[in-house]
């Protein structure tokens, strides 16, 4: 674990005097996106087949879990280093039922015109050594406040259904062990891994081999009018 820095008593003091200012700021953010989001869903549930969007949750860091951050990595504690330095203060994850799907929706929050994409890392492409897949975006987002407009950067997690159950199960016994994991214990994470990214391209393949069903269909259809 890295060497923990005790935050002086008067930085203490002044981070929590402008902390509820700093972290509306951030739920602001996640205001915006989640709209944002949420509408994108609304549209492909009426006017679609089906929505590439399964479920949407959202969550902003603790005031404690930035301090222990600031202590931890021996940040400069002002607002301005932790905008600069910490980039999952607001947070939002998306599930989707199909891997095709977290490239489709991060391709339309991305296209959005007052959205800028500051970050990208793959972690389908490139799956972390212990099997954790999912694709991270850190983005900006304008909000309007009465006086003000405030740049507020937000992370966004896309995965599937299964890469969700995995990292939920994967977060769960990290904690429980104390973020050591046993060998034995850390492989068979591993091996889980693969099987749910097996079920993962078995389910897509279904997927697609129903669309072309319904595509053929609907073409045999349109000959016999």
């Amino acid at each position: 674990m890295p060497a923990r820095h005790e935050l002086p008593l008067e930085t203490l003091k002044m981070f929590r005097t402008g902390i509820a200012r700093f972290m509306l700021s951030y739920q602001f953010g996640i205001d915006e996106m989640m709209t944002k989001i949420n509408i994108l869903k609304s549209e492909f549930e009426h006017l679609h087949d089906y929505s590439p969007i399964e479920h949407v949750s959202s969550r902003l860091k603790t005031p404690e879990s930035i301090l222990a951050k600031i202590s931890r990595d021996g940040m400069e504690p002002s607002f301005a280093a932790i905008s600069g330095d910490i980039h999952d203060i607001a947070g939002i994850r998306i599930t989707c039922s199909f891997i095709s799907d977290v490239y489709r929706v991060a391709e339309m929050i991305s296209s959005q015109r007052d959205v800028t994409v500051l970050r990208v890392k793959d972690y389908i492409a490139s799956p972390k050594a212990n099997g954790y897949k999912s694709l991270h975006l850190i983005v900006s987002v304008p909000v309007f406040l009465s006086a003000s407009v405030e740049t507020v950067s937000v992370e966004i997690q896309i995965r599937t259904i299964a890469m969700d159950f995995w990292a939920s199960l994967e977060h769960k016994i990290y904690y429980k062990f104390d973020e050591e994991i046993p060998a034995a214990l850390l492989q068979e994470l591993q091996d889980a891994a693969r099987v749910a990214n097996n079920l993962d391209v078995k389910m897509e393949r279904i997927h697609e081999e129903v669309l072309a069903v319904r595509h053929n269909s609907a073409e045999t259809d349109e000959v016999s009018d």
